[in-house]
């Protein structure tokens, strides 16, 4: 059927197909596409089939898009509307080269279009065709000279094919034709700055990074960010007395990021392990409730010094109660002769608070509070489960528990030992236990479900996170359209173990809808 031109009023209706679309009201949209293909003049219309097909394949239903699609594009193969929709179509189900050949059939018959060219981009950066995309957006970038993103995509395209030198040009062209004032925060320009700045660093363009980065500091609204980049400039220009000024502050700012640690002692060229260690402690004296300092020498410091600095790290973390304690530490376990000091000093606390109240039985004044001893038995529980012993890490955990039965984390930990041993149904008990303390604790309640899948008990964990699930639904249709993908995965491991494999494939169908989406 050659190139019908729809008279007023159907091409008003088709408009609002389009409209329909664009709002996702898929079946007003079927309604008017059913009005202009029921006049028999019209039945044939090539774009209307084509966006009929497209608001059908919306709904589920591909089979009878494609039918649609295809006899619309065989009806008017030469409208662009037809080779986009169809494109539209193949994108959909991930059959990104053949959408990029209807997208550049699409072109031959309208080569300005706007969204074709934009959606033509998207797949080219998809596939990684660095060199289509380039073109792409040079042709966007022609028919759209005024918009900010014309030109960011442009320079994105270079810089992606590592022509940094063309990307900045753009950049700085760009930056130019916005006004401004030096005096005026802007967001938007404040990002442009900073990647623009991003460019010159992976360009190696050290000292112009450094030169950028001061000139514009004032309107940069990250000024943190502004710092990083000077140390990072100042360490790879070699000006390692102002890197360390620079890193100083940092660690003023935020004493717990260990990249400004890391930082320092590169500005400074530390070369003895005494002159390191140095550099914490007067940091710690300077900072004293941050942790960093003191727990990154751990990494460093060997034999008694190593316990010396330990023995102070674990005292102040246990009189004060820090449930994390473990997994700070948990990185030094690669270290036979460090995992034997750690045991022994701990061990030696959980003796001696059980007999004064003290960490030593050598020490005088203030008795530690019963809480003390109960942080010691649950970093024993973690530090002998971590080594595979399980009786020893139980009768710990076990102590505890007996002191404090409504701490959560105790219960976790029980649990946790458990399904290290392979006990999954104990497991599942003692993190049932665990969730009932607190039942409005999301992360309790999935880990618990977590761990009755592990046991195959399917319906049991469905009831567990239905508590967190809306009402009216079951919990498996919920979880299935909210997209819980460790529920599903999980789910299919515990069908496979009880042999229904049916239901097993079911659920990878199920995966596969939402990852194929």
């Amino acid at each position: 059927m050659p190139n019908v031109q729809l008279p007023p009023k159907e091409n008003n209706l088709f408009k609002r197909i389009l409209k329909c679309y664009e709002q996702k009201q898929y079946k007003n949209g079927l309604k008017f596409c059913k009005m202009i293909l029921s006049n028999p003049k019209f039945a044939e219309h090539g774009e209307t089939l084509a966006m009929k097909g497209l608001t059908l394949n919306c709904l589920g239903k591909k089979e009878e898009a494609y039918e649609f699609v295809r006899k619309g594009l065989r009806n008017n193969v030469k409208s662009h509307v037809c080779w986009h929709v169809y494109g539209l179509l193949q994108r959909s189900d991930k059959r990104y080269d053949e959408a990029i050949k209807c997208y550049r059939n699409a072109l031959k018959l309208d080569k300005d279009n706007l969204q074709i060219l934009r959606d033509l981009s998207l797949l080219q950066i998809q596939m990684r065709d660095l060199e289509g995309y380039r073109e792409t957006r040079y042709q966007l970038l022609q028919l759209r000279p005024t918009q900010r993103a014309s030109w960011i995509g442009y320079a994105v395209a270079h810089h992606l094919l590592k022509d940094y030198e063309m990307a900045l040009k753009l950049l700085e062209e760009f930056r130019q034709t916005q006004q401004v004032p030096p005096s005026k925060i802007d967001y938007e320009y404040s990002e442009l700055i900073l990647y623009q700045n991003q460019v010159m660093r992976e360009a190696d363009l050290f000292q112009e990074s450094l030169e950028h980065i001061e000139t514009y500091e004032k309107q940069i609204c990250d000024k943190l960010l502004v710092e990083e980049i000077k140390g990072e400039m100042l360490l790879k220009l070699g000006r390692l007395k102002e890197a360390s000024e620079v890193f100083k502050n940092l660690i003023d700012r935020n004493a717990e990021n260990w990249c400004y640690y890391e930082g320092l002692e590169k500005a400074l060229q530390l070369s003895t392990l005494e002159e390191r260690l140095q550099i914490y402690e007067d940091i710690s004296k300077q900072h004293p409730r941050a942790i960093s300092p003191r727990r990154l020498p751990l990494n460093l410091a060997p034999g008694e010094k190593f316990r010396e600095l330990m023995d102070k790290f674990l005292r102040v973390n246990f009189s004060k109660g820090c449930p994390p304690l473990f997994t700070t530490l948990k990185s030094l376990y690669y270290n036979t002769e460090k995992i034997s000091i750690i045991q022994e000093l701990v061990t030696n606390y959980e003796t001696s608070l059980k007999t004064c109240d003290f960490f030593s039985p050598y020490e005088n004044g203030e008795k530690e509070p019963p809480t003390t001893l109960l942080w010691v038995q649950y970093f024993l529980a973690q530090h002998f489960d971590k080594l595979g012993q399980y009786s020893l890490a139980l009768d710990y955990i076990n102590a505890a528990i007996a002191s404090t039965p409504t701490l959560i984390e105790l219960f976790y930990m029980k649990a946790k030992i458990y399904k290290h041993m392979g006990n999954l149904r104990e497991a599942v008990k003692w993190m049932d236990e665990a969730q009932s303390l607190d039942t409005a604790d999301r992360f309790i309640n999935s880990k618990c479900a977590k761990y009755m899948l592990r046991a195959n008990m399917i319906k049991e964990a469905e009831e567990m996170c239905s508590k967190f699930t809306r009402e009216g639904t079951s919990a498996m249709e919920n979880l299935n359209e909210m997209q819980c993908m460790w529920f599903q995965t999980e789910c299919i491991s515990a069908y496979q173990r009880l042999g229904r494999y049916g239901d097993a494939l079911q659920k990878c169908h199920e995966v596969e809808r939402v990852v194929m989406r």
